[in-house]
């Protein structure tokens, strides 16, 4: 399907399953939307942390179209989540009854936008072969601090052959806007990842360690563990591996 038909599908609450691999060639992007009086720390945060939270576009105090989709950001995701005070709250198909006029969204760049250029290149990608949502895991990586968001990086991982490690490190460092190349490969537990079959978010990949290296991504997911710390009054975000699909081509650097 084209990004237009895909999301009409998931604003009238056809499919609910996780975007990676639908619609090829253009750009998915991460959703956080927070009240207006957080909005300049979160656009600092991000522009200090600019591989966990590339900025694709930022929507101006209760706008629901983004300038990147003929879409609204209230419907056209498959699934949402809403946090209170830094909680989570529960996970919903539509975000229509929340939404407010001081809401400030932000759509920050995923790396499944890259994936269909690592499937050209013959790599196989474990979690869409096990049709199951990206793992993602929390790390002792650092994030730089602005104002109230503070926290360590999440990743998201895709367990690699070996020869294809080098070959999938040049591709995705061209997607400077999907979070580029990765940020570490193998040993989890150099990044405090103490079990790489139990993910913080997404769902576990079985694959052979002998065979396969866990190849680690910053992750769009960062920005909900770090504002969860920031406890703003109400976060809602993408629920994660449930990306907005948007009208933009991917570009490479």
């Amino acid at each position: 399907m084209n990004p237009i038909e895909q999301r009409l599908r998931f604003r009238a609450n056809l499919d609910d399953m996780t975007t990676s691999g639908m619609c090829d060639n253009y750009l998915q992007v991460n959703m956080i939307t927070l009240p207006w009086e957080y909005a300049f720390e979160f656009l600092l945060f991000c522009n200090r942390n600019p591989k966990p939270c590339p900025i694709v576009d930022v929507l101006e105090p209760g706008v629901i179209h983004p300038s990147i989709a003929d879409a609204d950001i209230r419907t056209d995701l498959p699934k949402y989540r809403i946090y209170r005070n830094g909680v989570f709250e529960k996970e919903v198909l539509d975000i229509k009854k929340e939404w407010r006029d001081d809401f400030i969204t932000f759509l920050v760049g995923c790396s499944f936008t890259f994936e269909k250029a690592l499937n050209q290149a013959g790599i196989t990608l474990l979690h869409q072969k096990q049709k199951k949502v990206v793992p993602m895991y929390k790390t002792s990586l650092p994030c730089k601090k602005a104002g109230r968001f503070e926290g360590n990086m999440v990743v998201s991982m895709r367990a690699l052959l070996n020869e294809e490690v080098e070959e999938a490190k040049s591709i995705t460092s061209k997607f400077e806007t999907s979070h580029g190349a990765p940020v570490h490969i193998g040993k989890p537990e150099e990044i405090g990842i103490t079990d790489i079959f139990s993910p913080d978010y997404g769902e576990s990949i079985a694959f052979d360690q002998k065979e396969r290296v866990p190849v680690f991504w910053a992750c769009g997911v960062t920005p909900q563990s770090v504002g969860l710390n920031a406890k703003p009054s109400i976060m809602i975000t993408h629920a994660p591996g449930h990306m907005l699909i948007t009208d933009k081509l991917e570009t490479i650097r």
